[in-house]
């Protein structure tokens, strides 16, 4: 979710996706971790090709060129490995904080470097991004997991719009979750329409930031710097 805070805002911090309870115990050798790692590696790939319910677990095997009795060393079902793959990816995906900004006194240079670096993360990630509807649609758990990590992040930039609103550098009329509600989802949706469906029409990553941003600004009535 994009907004106006950093990466390093701790606050409120989004819970995972990934059920806690489909989640083992990391291997304690190297070997263990390696061939675990090419598992979710492979896993991911075959996921991202074939979606959640037409993958096989010997599609994941064979994938990863390794037996199912080495599969069921690290993981006992489809759903224990695709909570693993959530678990490595998320932060990238859903969490990938913000690069500098030399004036953090501006607020649209702000929005305009944590739009740029959601919608890069979206872009690298779109296949899984486009699985990760599919399986909200048939999986009701996982929709309330996806759904309070996305609250989390509204409500952080809700605190960062009432920030704005108490320095007087945003309309102080709106209401800041109702606000944050709002333009998330617009971010959201816009990373969804461009680079899991394709969009109707050619953009690229500067136009979109640039565009999202300019709405976002304009939408808090920021002022624009002299």
């Amino acid at each position: 979710m994009s907004g106006l805070v950093s990466g390093d805002d701790r606050d409120d911090a989004p819970p995972s996706m990934a059920r806690s309870s489909l989640l083992r115990e990391l291997p304690v050798t190297e070997r263990g971790l390696r061939t675990r790692s090419a598992l979710i590696a492979a896993a991911r790939r075959v996921f991202e090709r074939s979606g959640y319910l037409d993958t096989r677990l010997i599609d994941i095997t064979k994938a990863a060129k390794c037996s199912a009795g080495t599969f069921y060393t690290y993981f006992a079902s489809k759903e224990e490995i695709f909570a693993a793959v959530l678990e490595l990816a998320q932060e990238d995906m859903m969490h990938p904080g913000m690069p500098h900004v030399a004036d953090e006194d501006d607020p649209a240079a702000i929005i305009a470097a944590s739009n740029r670096a959601y919608f890069a993360a979206y872009e690298r990630n779109a296949k899984l991004m486009g699985l990760l509807e599919q399986v909200a649609s048939i999986d009701p758990e996982f929709r309330v997991l996806r759904q309070q990590r996305a609250d989390a992040f509204i409500r952080r930039n809700a605190r960062s719009i009432a920030n704005l609103q108490q320095r007087g550098l945003a309309d102080p009329d709106l209401d800041p979750l109702l606000a944050s509600s709002a333009l998330s989802g617009m971010i959201s949706r816009l990373a969804f329409g461009y680079f899991v469906t394709g969009g109707s029409e050619a953009a690229s990553l500067d136009d979109i930031v640039a565009t999202a941003t300019r709405l976002w600004v304009n939408a808090l009535r920021i002022a624009p710097r002299a």
